[in-house]
């Protein structure tokens, strides 16, 4: 009895540190995220983007690499209306690139419906490899009217390379 006593403890103990060892990044779910599309974008996210590794998440439609996050994704966001911020394209998708809150900048698809953002934490990670690495999965995304129809701005930032 008390061999099966010490046994159930220690397989507890084990499951406890396992568990501890996956992290989950918590986020929240866009609000078109249940959106079939986003199901489609979801199953296409790469397990890694450079060199940081995907984690779970505990949300609906996104994704997150490196530990701690430096890079998050959510599908279902509102779709941007027309804009004179910076839009860059990637693989195709055109993407509006937020940088007002560097090192940290946001990219959001342009004239894709459901829309996809990535919020990127440039001083880990380069804002082209990730946007690069993410593009394959938003590129399933229909395009609706035009891409990006101003001048196209400099680059994203680039993060030192390590």
């Amino acid at each position: 009895m008390l061999a099966r006593v010490s046994l159930t403890a220690v397989l507890v103990l084990a499951g406890a540190l396992l568990a501890g060892c996956a992290s989950t990044v918590s986020m929240h779910p866009a609000p078109d995220a249940n959106n079939p599309l986003c199901a489609d974008v979801t199953v296409k996210l790469p397990e890694r983007v450079g060199t940081l590794e995907r984690q779970f998440t505990d949300a609906q439609a996104t994704g997150a690499w490196g530990e701690p996050a430096a890079v998050l994704l959510s599908c279902g966001v509102p779709v941007p209306p027309p804009t004179t911020m910076p839009c860059q394209t990637f693989k195709g998708v055109d993407l509006i690139i937020d940088e007002s809150r560097l090192p940290q900048y946001t990219a959001t698809t342009y004239g894709r419906d459901p829309a996809v953002e990535v919020v990127i934490d440039g001083a880990k990670i380069s804002g082209s490899v990730a946007l690069e690495d993410v593009a394959n999965a938003v590129q399933s995304l229909p395009k609706h009217g035009q891409g990006c129809t101003d001048k196209v701005a400099p680059g994203a930032p680039e993060a030192p390379q390590e």
